[in-house]
């Protein structure tokens, strides 16, 4: 596809509410905007291990009118590891601008201080189903990986669980960043909001023994 027509294509991008909803989570989660001619446009890159290779078709399904190629694997090396990647991108559009000022200052992501009208019970489902996971498997607890966060963005995170959907959060220092903690308590309100929203794949996060 040339130039001009992918350029065609991105102007008459128009985000529909659902789109919006899993862009705020992937944007909270593992999703990362990048720009190349100083924030005028912006394309959203998602990228998992193989093994969530089920989710982000689901994702890629999504948000297939923003993409010109389907999902690809690509191989990385770390430490000396392989790691199986499979990842996609969207193309360059400025329909993503509101949210690479929102979620980007001096190009380190952040929480934007409007993230309660941002956030809704499916951008919840699509941030856990990203980085969230079991305390363990003797625990009722859940974690959400926040290390990429600095104080200021922790809390309205926690700011943004509490007022908005009732749930109690603590934070997890751990030598890579901090975490987001719901404890045994929260869990069980939690797991009801975003349970209509996970995709099968992804089921096991949710099951509460």
């Amino acid at each position: 596809m040339n130039l001009k027509v992918v350029r065609s294509l991105a102007e008459s991008i128009r985000l529909t509410d659902q789109q919006r909803e899993i862009i705020v989570g992937l944007l909270l989660g593992d999703g990362h905007l990048e720009t190349q001619n100083s924030g005028r446009t912006f394309r959203l890159k998602v990228e998992h291990s193989i093994r969530q290779k089920d989710y982000v078709d689901w994702l890629y399904q999504q948000l297939s009118n923003m993409v010109l190629t389907k999902p690809q694997l690509k191989l990385q090396t770390v430490a000396g590891k392989v790691h199986e990647k499979y990842w996609f991108s969207t193309f360059s559009a400025g329909t993503l601008r509101f949210y690479g000022q929102q979620f980007y200052t001096d190009h380190q992501k952040i929480v934007p201080k409007m993230i309660v009208k941002l956030v809704s019970p499916l951008s919840l489902a699509v941030w856990f189903m990203d980085d969230g996971s079991l305390k363990s498997r003797f625990h009722r607890a859940r974690i959400i990986n926040t290390h990429c966060f600095d104080e200021l963005s922790l809390q309205r995170l926690q700011d943004m669980l509490q007022q908005k959907f009732h749930v109690h959060t603590t934070l997890r220092k751990q030598r890579e960043g901090t975490q987001l903690y719901i404890p045994p308590s929260d869990i069980e309100t939690f797991v009801e909001i975003i349970r209509p929203y996970i995709h099968p794949s992804m089921e096991y996060k949710i099951k509460l023994t």
